[in-house]
């Protein structure tokens, strides 16, 4: 039966996949056995960001090479979800997520699927939403789940649309998402509602949007049966961007210490942390006034992601946190989720 496996690399630059081509010709990780990719590169997380696009090809060339398959058609099976923007403590890395062979009765499972060729412009609505919803539902089937409550996390990746439509599409692929899982009714589910009702989400989603994809691409997490044990996961919602508790919370669910930070000695076990966070529309954290959504110079995600990655990497004792801004309909209003992956003790 199957088990998931997962290694954690650096990038020393945005096209760097050298540490996953060290453990393919160790044999390690065989190629074949790859089924996602989630990862943060060190760009600008905008629409002009190359970095993204460069990554996904190299990582696909790579795999071209050790699988004999067309580049193009690893790209159409293998998700590979990034996010650009490398701020503050935060480091470049990618998880690789692959499936090998092993005994056991109910472990953590992956699922993935991705929606049909999208339209340039047809996102943020309820069109996005239904499609990102079905992908949700063939990703569940794909991994073996057949009850919403046992998913741990869903992570979407659409097309950003074109100009001024990104976060649009990131709010569309969070409420389609929402919908699968059964976290927002049907009827409130809709495109009138995205960026608008900050009060319909899903704690246990994370969405994000690119222009170096061209169809929507899910990655499912959760427990199912007939899949070897080995890892656990734990997500938390977070109230807002320095919700430390949640963070450790989290960690300690997925049976890592933290007073106030994980051990050195335990680090190792740490396979992923995913994150979202989005800056509080009311221009206060506390009660006390940010100006992330005001300031010209930096953009308010870029704030974001440098402040919330401190806070988890402070937890973590490692810069290697995936943390996507524009969390809206994932995780309440100002704030956001985290999620931890860590190998169990043998």
């Amino acid at each position: 039966m199957p088990r998931l496996v997962i290694h954690r690399l650096p990038m020393a630059h945005p096209g760097d996949v050298s540490a996953l081509a060290t453990l393919i010709a160790g044999g390690t990780v065989p190629a074949a056995s790859i089924r996602a990719v989630i990862g943060k590169t060190e760009g600008n997380g905008g629409l002009n960001d190359f970095t993204r696009g460069y990554f996904t090809q190299s990582l696909m060339q790579l795999l071209a090479r050790e699988t004999g398959e067309a580049a193009e058609d690893l790209a159409a099976r293998i998700p590979c979800v990034l996010s650009g923007g490398t701020e503050g403590v935060l480091s470049p890395h990618y998880v690789v997520f692959a499936v090998e062979e092993a005994a056991g009765e109910a472990g953590l499972a992956i699922g993935t699927a991705f929606g049909p060729p999208v339209a340039p412009g047809d996102v943020g609505n309820d069109a996005q939403i239904a499609r990102v919803a079905d992908a949700v539902r063939a990703a569940m089937a794909d991994a073996g789940i057949a009850d919403a409550s046992d998913i741990a996390l869903v992570q979407v990746k659409s097309p950003a649309g074109g100009p001024g439509l990104l976060l649009r599409s990131v709010a569309g692929g969070a409420m389609g998402a929402a919908l699968a899982l059964g976290d927002v009714p049907a009827e409130e589910a809709r495109g009138a509602a995205l960026l608008e009702r900050l009060d319909l989400f899903s704690p246990r989603v994370s969405a994000s949007a690119g222009v170096e994809v061209e169809r929507d691409e899910v990655v499912v997490l959760g427990k199912a049966p007939g899949w070897a044990p080995g890892l656990r996961m734990a997500v938390r919602a977070m109230a807002d961007a320095l919700d430390l508790r949640a963070v450790q919370s989290a960690f300690r669910a997925a049976g890592l210490e933290t007073d106030p930070d994980v051990p050195e000695a335990q680090r190792p076990r740490i396979r992923a942390v995913l994150a979202k966070g989005e800056p509080d529309r009311t221009l206060r954290i506390r009660g006390q006034r940010h100006t992330m959504l005001g300031d010209t110079d930096i953009d308010a995600q870029r704030h974001l992601r440098g402040a919330v990655g401190a806070v988890i990497a402070a937890v973590a004792g490692d810069g290697r946190i995936f943390v996507s801004g524009g969390a809206a309909h994932q995780g309440p209003p100002g704030g956001g989720l985290v999620a931890v992956i860590a190998a169990e003790v043998a």
